[in-house]
């Protein structure tokens, strides 16, 4: 598995591409910049991967060094490393409301805990977790942004490092987001589709673009 090294120099900055479900989309993502594909494995999600054969050949596209990761929802934890361990995942991603006693035996860099934000005690869902990457979304109804800005002044505040931002990010708003939150990535879905799991090439690379040069200048 490929370890993650985030530090604040811009070349370390993480672009995360998530709700990834064509070889094609992964393998362009990869090539235009991304340090990470995320692959949704909820099925009440818009962006669901679908069954483990059509997983396998969205990851097998996903370009050498590129971090693979998989996105869960209160899967039954002995699933999500089942999956993790039989597709190559690099990184899990808990989205739901998952209990951290379950992942005590899972190294800590292999862990991305998503955090939904709406008020200062949203933070305290950090706590349990021996995360080494945290993921701050919008809380919205269901799991997931919804392509909603999150609370950024807030998480600026209050967020545990080193964290990936999300929520509502495209390639308009990205570089604000940046500046405003200093975070050590970002994760992006519905900002750069064209249709939901289906990424638009030209919005990805405006993407990329816009928060590494923001990202260079912290």
């Amino acid at each position: 598995m490929s370890s993650l090294a985030l530090s604040r120099p811009s070349q370390a900055f993480l672009v995360k591409i998530c709700g990834v479900t064509t070889p094609d989309d992964a393998a362009f993502a990869g090539r235009a910049g991304a340090g990470a594909i995320g692959v949704n494995f909820w099925p009440g999600s818009k962006r669901f991967v679908g069954d483990q054969a059509r997983a396998a050949a969205v990851l097998a596209a996903v370009p050498a060094g590129v971090l693979k990761i998989g996105v869960f929802v209160n899967a039954p934890a002995a699933e999500v490393l089942a999956v993790a361990e039989q597709l190559g995942l690099d990184r899990i991603q808990l989205h739901g409301d998952e209990r951290a006693a379950d992942y005590v035996a899972v190294p800590a860099v292999r862990l991305v805990r998503a955090v939904r934000v709406s008020e200062r005690a949203s933070f305290d869902a950090a706590a349990p977790w021996h995360a080494s990457l945290f993921l701050y979304d919008a809380l919205v109804s269901g799991y997931g942004g919804g392509g909603v800005v999150a609370p950024w002044e807030l998480i600026n505040r209050h967020a545990r490092r080193p964290f990936l931002l999300a929520g509502g990010l495209s390639p308009e708003n990205v570089a604000a987001a940046v500046r405003a939150t200093r975070p050590d990535g970002v994760d992006v879905a519905s900002g750069v589709e064209q249709a939901p799991g289906r990424k638009d090439p030209a919005r990805v690379t405006a993407f990329i673009r816009a928060a590494r040069e923001a990202a260079a200048l912290l």
